[in-house]
């Protein structure tokens, strides 16, 4: 199989990329990655050098650049990682995020209907749900009801996607996952942010009371559940992906210090964001039961090693600071 990983440079499509490697050998993988901010050729390289990977830089946005690649590389599969995906920017300016969430997936459901693609995979998020109260989980009858700027054009993305199904009866599916952690995450987001800042003994700022839920999953069980979705998925379904795992900040924050045996006030309240959603968590039962699939890892036993991981990786991090 021929695939082509949009935004592979990036933290999750970067994994994804190192999985697919690993796991089928005998798949040829095109990585096209605009390099943003947030896209780090670094986080690959592990890789070695093989006929099977090929980097492209090019932006999905840009319709030609996009068509000249699927054309040359005669592709079965598109998986679309690329996107603007941290929610204080979007609030902050939400145009990139249409540009590339929007627009972006637009110009891969173009080409893959012109080239008649055989599988493709949309990587969203259990953003697209809003939030929950206590009690309840996302499954994928859930109305979508974004609260924020990247949520919203994450929505719309899934949206474009259901509709190049229904119209085209294109070979398209939808993965919406819950918050995944691991090695080579940018460090804006909340694990990394309080592994860096407590290794310096800087303050971890907490939004509003710390009580926010997030559902937690590893990088890596993310990967291999895509892989379960592109390999044996229903052409149509959303599949969401999660490990029922429900911490609050607070408590993550917590555990960090506690393991690096910085004192509790290092911990700062800041002013909470704008439309903050309060809860999420993600029923992963039809994935499990449908695709076979069980995540590997769990939060709390996972993050002392992840620690290990940021120090033995300062110099990474600190070219991102």
């Amino acid at each position: 199989m021929r695939i082509l990983v949009t935004g592979g440079a990036g933290f999750i499509g970067s994994c994804f990329v190192k999985t697919i490697l690993k796991e089928r050998p005998s798949y040829e993988v095109f990585n096209m990655d605009k390099l943003t901010y947030a896209g780090n050729l670094e986080n690959l390289s592990e890789i070695q050098p093989s006929s099977k990977y090929h980097f492209v830089q090019a932006d999905i946005a840009d319709f030609e650049k996009a068509k000249n690649v699927v054309e040359k590389f005669q592709l079965d599969a598109i998986i679309n990682f690329a996107a603007e995906s941290h929610v204080d920017r979007s609030i902050q300016d939400s145009s990139a995020f249409i540009h590339t969430n929007i627009q972006g997936t637009h110009s891969l459901l173009e080409l893959a209907r012109i080239y008649k693609i055989k599988r493709f995979v949309q990587v969203s998020t259990d953003e697209v749900y809003g939030s929950l109260e206590e009690g309840g989980y996302f499954t994928e009858n859930t109305s979508l009801a974004p609260n924020s700027p990247y949520a919203a054009s994450k929505a719309s993305a899934d949206l474009l996607v259901r509709s190049y199904f229904k119209t085209y009866k294109l070979p398209l599916l939808i993965s919406r996952c819950s918050n995944n952690y691991g090695p080579y995450q940018y460090p804006e987001k909340l694990i990394p942010l309080f592994i860096i800042r407590a290794l310096q003994n800087q303050e971890l700022p907490l939004y509003g009371d710390g009580l926010y839920v997030r559902d937690w999953i590893h990088v890596q069980d993310h990967c291999l559940a895509l892989l379960a979705i592109l390999e044996k998925g229903k052409e149509g379904e959303v599949y969401n992906v999660g490990a029922r795992c429900e911490r609050k900040n607070i408590y993550i924050a917590h555990k960090i210090l506690s393991l690096l045996g910085r004192p509790k006030t290092l911990l700062r309240s800041v002013q909470d964001r704008l439309g903050h959603d309060r809860r999420y968590a993600i029923d992963p039962s039809k994935i499990e039961k449908e695709l076979s699939w069980k995540p590997k890892f769990q939060l709390d036993d996972d993050l002392s090693s992840l620690i290990e991981w940021y120090k033995n990786h300062e110099a990474w991090w600190r070219k991102l600071s």
